[in-house]
């Protein structure tokens, strides 16, 4: 698998544009300003009007600075989102504790801070976020100024109450807080394992396209080569016979007529009229293309492949040849001393079946395997391997294998047996014209109306 840095994926998907929390802070305190002055000015409940006021100039404040000093395109950091975040419930708690405390309705908001944390930052960060507003919800219930009401007297709630707002405020932290990091890093994962999908097989693209590269690079040397075709005839005719001479303008001939010849074999490459070797490939080849790398290791591969009819052929795709090579690959790194690739046609659905004698998936992955970032290795061999120990190989191979417009089914061989299969069938109009399928607007095609068919 070509080198991912997963690790870069995850850090990008993360970071925080300053731009969105500026924004969220401005919405806040034009909350904030309408909220108090309604109180003050509107209601005519006392409150310390200026205090408020100063608690909130300091996050307009935080806001002007921010905009002079950094662009609206800049990225946080976690340490800064934490940061800004952190001052966010702060600045909440002093205004809350001018205005009741935990008596006021508004206490709600400490769960804001703590679900921006959560969508965007490391659970630790918002760990942290979350006990930071849990200890000023906490404060805020016994030290606070008296709640603003009318005829200058002050509304004292029951203690039971209280408390009662403080418990739904915690559990509120701790339930949306975790609710919205597993909708988010579930949505953010998604999106790395298919960025990382469209970065192997444009890779993968780029080999394919070496035969129209060597077309074009025939092309444009035909005419120097002929030139030099034309120069060496004519010195060769000026030699004298049996002079030196003679001998090298004939042998410059003969190379010049090999070049041609090498030349015709290249602008050949990508002839689609006559069907060039490397465009079109029949299930046979396909299946020794793939399973040819893992021959020059312990584990034996036994191919076997026969069906109704002709032979299917199809159009050389990277995608597929990498999605299949990835589960030979994954097979062999599991098998125990044999992998069984078993391949069927018939005039409807072509068939194969990559069957190992390792010790199959467990259980608990068997449910979710494929899915971004659950891997069927350990996590020592996670760490050694890279990425391809975290679950992405086997989502790019069932992407890239689905995109040809099959079904991919990935289970365990029936007990007694032991070991895994996969399984991976098309409607034969699918496979034999694969560039098609790749070109849909659909990237990903299930074989309708029928069943993988077990071989």
């Amino acid at each position: 698998m070509p080198d991912l840095d997963t690790m870069a994926f995850t850090r990008d998907a993360r970071r925080l544009k300053l731009d969105t929390l500026v924004r969220l802070r401005w919405l806040a305190v034009t909350g904030q300003c309408l909220a108090v002055s309604l109180v003050h000015f509107e209601l005519g409940f006392e409150l310390p009007f200026a205090g408020c006021l100063g608690v909130i100039a300091a996050a307009a404040t935080i806001n002007l600075w921010l905009r002079v000093r950094r662009p609206a395109s800049y990225r946080l950091g976690d340490d800064g989102a934490t940061a800004l975040l952190g001052f966010d419930v702060l600045q909440l708690a002093a205004l809350l504790y001018l205005t009741g405390g935990l008596q006021n309705p508004f206490a709600i908001l400490f769960l804001a801070p703590v679900l921006i944390s959560a969508t965007a930052l490391p659970p630790q960060r918002t760990l942290g976020l979350g006990l930071l507003a849990m200890l000023c919800a906490t404060l805020l219930a016994f030290a606070h100024r008296k709640l603003p009401w009318g005829d200058d007297v002050g509304l004292e709630l029951p203690r039971l109450y209280v408390g009662g707002i403080w418990t739904s405020i915690l559990l509120g932290i701790a339930f949306t807080g975790a609710f919205a990091y597993r909708i988010a890093e579930e949505a953010r994962q998604l999106s790395q394992a298919l960025a990382a999908t469209e970065l192997v097989l444009a890779r993968e693209q780029h080999i394919s396209q070496l035969d129209g590269l060597a077309a074009a690079a025939a092309h444009e040397l035909g005419t120097p080569l002929a030139t030099i075709a034309l120069v060496a005839k004519e010195l060769d005719l000026q030699a004298a016979p049996g002079s030196p001479m003679k001998e090298d303008t004939h042998l410059l001939r003969e190379q010049v007529e090999r070049c041609r010849v090498i030349l015709s074999k290249l602008t050949s490459l990508h002839d689609d009229e006559e069907g060039g070797f490397l465009e079109r490939m029949t299930l046979r080849l396909l299946i020794e293309d793939v399973a040819g790398p893992q021959r020059h290791f312990d584990t034996e591969i036994h191919v076997d492949c026969s069906g109704e009819g002709p032979e299917p052929v199809t159009r050389r795709s990277p995608g597929l040849n990498y999605g299949l090579g990835n589960l030979v690959d994954n097979s062999a790194d599991f098998a125990e001393s044999r992998i069984d690739i078993v391949a069927r046609w018939s005039p409807d659905q072509v068939w194969i079946e990559i069957r190992d004698d390792g010790p199959g998936f467990a259980p608990e992955v068997l449910l979710r395997v494929g899915e971004p970032y659950v891997t069927t290795r350990g996590r020592s061999r996670a760490s050694d391997e890279g990425a391809s120990g975290l679950g992405l190989g086997l989502f790019i191979a069932k992407t890239l294998i689905e995109r040809s417009g099959a079904q991919l089914v990935l289970t365990n061989v029936v007990a007694p047996g032991h070991g895994a299969v996969a399984r991976i069938a098309w409607p034969r109009s699918a496979f034999t014209d694969e560039s098609n399928a790749e070109t849909k607007t659909s990237s990903v095609r299930t074989l309708e109306g029928h069943e993988a068919v077990p071989i």
